[in-house]
């Protein structure tokens, strides 16, 4: 049994609690992509709400670790985690908004490979909302959630160069090339991202246990 001298505050863990779950809220909104009749301003309206309940979230973050003496976790290591979580919901809002803005809605269709990233950044985002309860105690089956998500980081990065390959088939105009690359750029900048909250909490399992 471990003893430590540090707070087991329950404000700090329950912060990054929300933070996750604030991104699986925004990949399911994200996932409304696939439908037939999906509403495209709706989903980045949607999106641009759940990324500043975020912000907000994490500035609260901040101001609690600034202020408080001593803290359960390395002050830098959790604020590496918010940023982190922050991060990826920032991707995917930026993402469902460029295909509004873009008018990429007049599209026949989402490119299917594109939507595959999608599948594997709701598979990361409920990986990590599953995980981070577990961070208080630092539970030994965390091990398994950062190898987990490098898998399914490497999946994402087999989608975005199908995804990449489909776009530079001639199949699309070069203008909707250039455009739908910067969403599927996005799309891998939130899968690389939610490795980023993986290495940050292995870090900390590390430092702590």
């Amino acid at each position: 049994m471990r003893f430590s001298l540090k707070p087991q505050d329950d404000a700090f863990y329950s912060f990054f609690t929300q933070a996750a779950e604030n991104i699986q809220r925004g990949v399911k909104i994200l996932e409304e992509l696939g439908d037939d009749d999906a509403d495209h301003q709706s989903i980045s309206e949607r999106l641009v709400d759940v990324e500043h309940d975020n912000d907000k979230l994490t500035h609260q973050l901040f101001q609690k670790i600034n202020s408080s003496f001593v803290t359960p976790m390395d002050r830098q290591d959790m604020v590496r985690l918010a940023s982190c979580l922050d991060d990826v919901l920032d991707y995917i809002e930026a993402a469902a908004n460029l295909i509004y803005l873009y008018g990429l809605s007049e599209l026949p269709a989402i490119p299917r490979e594109m939507l595959e990233i999608v599948a594997v950044l709701s598979q990361q985002a409920d990986a990590t909302a599953e995980a981070m309860p577990k961070l208080k105690g630092l539970d030994e089956r965390m091990k398994d959630y950062w190898i987990e998500c490098n898998r399914l980081e490497n999946d994402g990065d087999r989608n975005y160069r199908m995804c990449v390959v489909r776009l530079y088939s001639g199949e699309y105009d070069p203008l909707t090339v250039m455009k739908l690359k910067e969403v599927a750029d996005m799309l891998e900048k939130a899968c690389d991202g939610f490795e980023n909250i993986a290495n940050v909490i292995e870090t900390i399992y590390v430092k702590e246990s």
